[in-house]
């Protein structure tokens, strides 16, 4: 398969664009950031505002923003000291200091779902037992299988820095040079 890949920081998005936003991207955008100067939140966030004055669509589907939540949460918990850290995820979770993770996690996932047309996986429809082969063989992420076929299905362009895509087949918009192939 070809990949029709282009570099998001060039790429002029226009009202007919038809938009899908990988959990890596919500997170430059949303998530927490790590300390220090981040060219890659810079480079999503300016797209994101572009998309935005453009008035592209941009599709949202229950699996990016589980993965966006889930992703939030494990960094919140690998970044806390030594001796504020439950031995155990779960532990951190379930305890009273998650409150104000959680509120700040959900405030994020709120603003997302806002300005994004909630779009159906269509499960009943997805080649499950063809995705499973291609999963048995190794390789490949299940939940990646499942976005890069929603896309396909929808006609959307993906937007991701995630170079496990290169040869998917997907229009994509990035800024990693691995998929862009510089």
């Amino acid at each position: 398969m070809t990949n029709d890949i282009r570099d998001i920081r060039s790429y002029t998005f226009s009202e007919e664009d038809r938009l899908f936003l990988d959990a890596n991207i919500w997170l430059f955008i949303y998530g927490p950031l790590p300390p220090g100067p981040n060219w890659r939140s810079k480079v999503y966030s300016s797209a994101f505002r572009k998309m935005r004055e453009a008035r592209s669509q941009i599709h949202l589907d229950v699996l990016v923003l589980s993965e966006f939540i889930n992703r939030y949460s494990r960094y919140l918990y690998e970044q806390l000291s030594a001796s504020a850290k439950p031995a155990k995820f779960k532990e951190w979770r379930r305890g009273t200091a998650f409150r104000q993770a959680a509120t700040e996690i959900a405030d994020n996932a709120r603003r997302i779902v806002s300005k994004c047309v909630r779009t159906d996986l269509g499960f009943e429809i997805v080649d499950i037992d063809g995705l499973l082969a291609q999963f048995a063989a190794g390789n490949t992420d299940f939940n990646d299988q499942i976005i890069a076929d929603l896309c396909r299905r929808k006609n959307l362009i993906f937007i991701t820095h995630d170079a496990d895509f290169k040869g998917s087949g997907l229009a994509i918009l990035t800024a990693n040079s691995r998929l862009l192939g510089e």
